[in-house]
C-alpha cells in the first residue's frame, strides 16, 4: 500500500474516531440515524460497546458460545439497520432497545431449537442418518423438508412435536378421527425421514 494511502487512512480513522470515542450511546445512535460524516465511526463504536454485553446475555440465556455469538451478530446488525432506517424512536434509550431486541431474538432462537429437537426425536435412533442429524442437518434443511409435506401432514407434525398436543386434541381440532391422525402422522414422519436422509447424503 502506498505511503500516501496509509497516511490518508490513518488520518481518516483518527478523524472518524475523534467524534465517537467520547460520545454517549444516544449521540452515537443519532449520528448513525442522521447518516452524518461520523456515522461509520459511530457504528463501529456502538458495536464495540454493546457486542460484549449481548454476547454475555446470549451465554446466560442460550448457554452456548456459538449461539451467543450468532445472537450478538444478529442483534447489533439489526440495531444498526433500524437506526439507519430511522426506526428507533428514542435514540437516548438505544441500550434498552438493544436489550429488548436481544430478548426477542433469544426467545425465537430457543423456540426454534426446541422445535428442531422435538422433530428429530421423532425418528428412531436405529436409523443410520438420524444419529448424525443433529450435527449435519441444519434448520434450513428441516424447514425445507417440512414445507414439502402436505398441509394436513405438516399441521399434525407441528401440533404433535411443537405444540405437544395429544392425538385426541388434534383429531378434534381437524375434525378427523384419532386413527386418521396416527396414520397421517406416521406417513408424514416417513416422508420427513426420507427427505432428511437425502439432505444428509448430499452434504
Amino acid at each position: 500500500m502506498a505511503l500516501t494511502t496509509i497516511a490518508e487512512s490513518r488520518y481518516r480513522f483518527r478523524r472518524m474516531t475523534s467524534h465517537t470515542i467520547g460520545a454517549t450511546d444516544g449521540e452515537l445512535a443519532r449520528a448513525i440515524a442522521a447518516r452524518t460524516e461520523a456515522a461509520e465511526g459511530a457504528e463501529t463504536e456502538l458495536y464495540r460497546r454493546f457486542a460484549p454485553r449481548v454476547r454475555l446475555y446470549g451465554l446466560r440465556h442460550l448457554r452456548d458460545e456459538d449461539a451467543a455469538r450468532d445472537l450478538m451478530q444478529q442483534v447489533l446488525l439489526l440495531t444498526i439497520e433500524k437506526l439507519r432506517d430511522g426506526a428507533v424512536r428514542d435514540t437516548d434509550m438505544i441500550g434498552s432497545f438493544i436489550l429488548g431486541t436481544s430478548r426477542l431474538i433469544a426467545v425465537n432462537l430457543k423456540r426454534r431449537d426446541r422445535r428442531r429437537e422435538a422433530l428429530l426425536e421423532a425418528f428412531p435412533a436405529s436409523t443410520a442418518f438420524v444419529s448424525a442429524a443433529p450435527s449435519v442437518i441444519g434448520e434450513d434443511e428441516l424447514e425445507g423438508c417440512l414445507s414439502r409435506l402436505a398441509e394436513r401432514e405438516r399441521t399434525i407434525v407441528l401440533l404433535t412435536f411443537y405444540g405437544e398436543r395429544p392425538s385426541r386434541d388434534i383429531a378434534q381440532t381437524l375434525g378427523i378421527t384419532e386413527g386418521n391422525v396416527r396414520v397421517i402422522r406416521s406417513r408424514a414422519i416417513e416422508r420427513l425421514r426420507a427427505c432428511m436422509g437425502a439432505a444428509e447424503r448430499a452434504s
